[in-house]
Formats: structure tokens, sequence, C-alpha cells
């Protein structure tokens, strides 16, 4: 783990009565540690030979690891398409079919890993895994998927149970994080996922409070193993309470934290249940930029800032603001109109847009499994676990509290 660039020193030894060492007369830098990986050096000749030596070669090597992602990305696309079919008739094809694209990229990007480490390989092709491109490019073609216009349909509840979810799900999570002395940053994505949209919303709260990699990683395998099950149980406890088919519906889409496993857990509940879970994770995935505003504000004024230093204006919360998140917001409103003007006709263009979405998607899961350091994810320990499943609890509790309340008798049009 990286050091804190703002750790206080203690205080020097007055018994030590060793010359001083030299220091820098500039001030610390209060910038996080980047996560992106170094440029190569522009100029060859102003560092050591063995590093010029590395730096010859970085395109070609870069060339070498991108063609690394672009194969693991082809090989999880054609799993996913063809593992439900070599399973079908099986007793593991209802298994086979809700697993998504994420749980392959991520294991094929940590298979991967350990070739490319085993090799010696990673640290020179390592340029290449661009996560952060890859998911900051398909967060924003996702806004393509969010109609304005189906929300609206089923405006009144569904906004007021994805406020009311997000808002207590969200500070139930920090809060249990910070009794048991997670990392701040952890502690957004951990509360964003599981509060809002999962992956993308772990995704979107990474870019806003800066969190290592490492983090984004984990909580997106925490997001996969909680999803799968999740797809079977809560029809059958919807079933098994007797809800009706909007509440169930409510419930799940409230609750089940991947788009494509809301769909899955739907339309084993039923064709209406489907569509209201549909709008209502459509609805919470709308949030999503205004959380990404609200973590952006807090970690500039409260958590990052220093004692004593001036408070950021509005030019530094610019500075330190997802820009893809009005990109996202932008897909929505062009999608919302091209699709009322295109009517039928439209709905191609966007299913065109959704699959280049998730080919980024993938794109960007394989580079996380590339980019793992088990170190890290072993350091993080048993705590986040312990914090998701609880607030996964909490979410099911209050979800179904929701629904029932803002569902009950509500017909689907």
């Amino acid at each position: 783990m990286t050091a804190d660039a703002t750790r206080p020193v203690p205080d020097a030894d007055p018994s030590d009565h060793r010359p001083p060492v030299a220091t820098s007369t500039e001030p610390p830098s209060t910038e996080p540690p980047s996560t992106e990986p170094a440029d190569p050096p522009a100029d060859p000749a102003a560092v050591p030979p063995a590093a010029a030596a590395r730096s010859g070669p970085f395109w070609a090597w870069t060339a070498v690891g991108l063609l690394v992602v672009l194969v693991l990305a082809g090989l999880t696309r054609y799993l996913e398409q063809n593992v439900p079919e070599w399973a079908a008739g099986t007793a593991v094809e209802d298994v086979a079919a809700a697993i998504e694209y994420p749980v392959y990229a991520i294991l094929l990007g940590l298979l991967g890993n350990l070739v490319v480490t085993l090799t010696g390989l990673r640290d020179r092709i390592a340029a290449a895994f661009r996560t952060e491109f890859f998911i900051k490019t398909g967060l924003v073609l996702l806004g393509a998927s969010i109609n304005l216009a189906v929300i609206a349909s089923a405006a009144g509840p569904a906004i007021a149970q994805a406020v009311l979810l997000i808002t207590g799900v969200f500070l139930f999570t920090w809060w249990l994080a910070g009794r048991l002395g997670l990392d701040d940053r952890l502690r957004a994505l951990l509360a964003s996922a599981v509060s809002i949209c999962g992956v993308s919303a772990a995704i979107a709260a990474a870019g806003a409070v800066r969190a290592r990699r490492e983090q984004l990683a984990y909580t997106a395998s925490l997001v996969i193993v909680f999803a799968l099950p999740s797809i079977f149980l809560l029809p059958w406890l919807a079933d098994l309470l007797g809800l009706e088919s909007a509440v169930a519906g409510a419930w799940i889409g409230g609750n089940i934290d991947t788009t494509a496993a809301v769909t899955a857990a739907g339309a084993l509940a039923g064709e209406d249940a489907l569509q209201i879970a549909s709008i209502v994770k459509v609805t919470q995935n709308a949030l999503m930029g205004v959380v990404a505003v609200a973590l952006t504000a807090y970690f500039a004024l409260h958590v990052e800032r220093r004692a004593g230093a001036a408070r950021p204006g509005l030019g530094e919360l610019w500075r330190r603001f997802p820009k893809f998140v009005l990109g996202f917001v932008a897909a929505s409103v062009i999608a919302t109109w091209y699709l009322d003007a295109a009517g039928a006709d439209g709905k191609a263009t966007i299913s065109i847009v959704n699959d280049l979405r998730t080919w980024f998607f993938i794109l960007a899961f394989v580079s996380i499994g590339l980019e793992v350091r088990v170190a890290a994810l072993r350091q993080a320990g048993w705590r986040p676990v312990a914090v998701f499943g609880a607030a996964t609890v909490f979410n099911l509790v209050l979800a179904l509290g929701l629904a029932s309340l803002l569902f009950a008798g509500f017909t689907v049009s």
C-alpha cells in the first residue's frame, strides 16, 4: 500500500544529535498517488541506461499488452454466449444461464495475470491495462440505456423508492464500514455499489474519490458474488411471501446490484414483475451521477482537506469532478430524444450502442483482473465482506418495506 503523502511526521527526538537531513523547500503535495501507469520518459538520455533500455520498446510492449487484453475479452464474449448452450439440459443449466460476463472477464483476467507475472511480462505490458479509460467510456455509453420517458411512466413510486433506498442503504453501509475501520475510499465504493447499481456505481464512485484499483477490484468481486444467488433467491422469496407482481418487481429491482441480474430475476418472477424491476433499477442507475457529485464534494471539503487549509472553491470541485458523468447524462438525454423521434427503428441503434458498452465493460473487467495484486486483496481481509453482507441484508429489509408501501395495488399499463 502506498504511504499517505499527507501523514504527519513525528517530532524529532531532542536527544538525537545527528546532523539534519536536507529536505525540499517545496510544500508537500496533497494529491493522492496516481493509479495510472507511468508514462515513458520523454528524454531517454535523462534516465539511467537500464531505464532507457526499457523505455525504447515501450510502444511495442504496450501493443503486446493490448493484444492480451483483446484476446481475453474475445474469449470472455465467446464463453458468455456459448456456455448456456453447452449447459442446456444439464443440472447446471440455470446457473450457467445466470452467469454474466463480468465473472468470465475477471476470472480470465486473473488467469492472464498469473501467466504474465510468472513469465515476467506484467510490468512491461501493464501500460495497456487502461481500466479507467475502458470503464469511463462504458459508463458514458450506459447512459444510452437510461430512457427518461420510461422512468417517467412510473415516476412517483420508482423515484421515491430510489431516493429513500439509496439514502438509507448508503448511510448504513458508510456508518458500518466506519465502525469497522475501513478506509474512506473503500467505504465510498462499498456504499455506492450496494445502494445503487453494483459495479457501475462503484466505478463512478472510484473516479470521484480516487480509489485504488485494488479497492475497485475487491468491490466488483463482492458485487458478483452476492448478485448471483440473489437471481434465484429473491423470486423464490417473493413467491413464498405471496407478494404482488409490482411489489415483487420493485423489491427485486431495488436489491440486486447489476442490471443483467435484475433482468434475470425479474423474468423468473413474471412479466409484470420484470417491467417494474427494470424501471426501478433504471431509476436508481440514473441517480448515479448525483451520488458522484456528492462524493466529489464531500471528499474535497472534508476527507482530503488538511487542517487549516483554505476551503476548496468551485474550480477545485470542478477539477476533481469525474467528467464522464456528464457524458452519461448527455447520452441518456440524447437516447431519450432519439427513441421518441425514431420510434421502433431507434431501438436497433440503441442496441448497437448497448453492445458496444458491453465490450468496453468486458475490456475493463479483464484489465481489473490483470491488475489485481493478491497482497492488496489479502490485506483487505474479512471486514469488507462483513460490511457488504450486512448492508445487503439491510437493503433487503428496507426495500421490501418501501416496495410494499409504494407499489401496493400498482398495476402495469
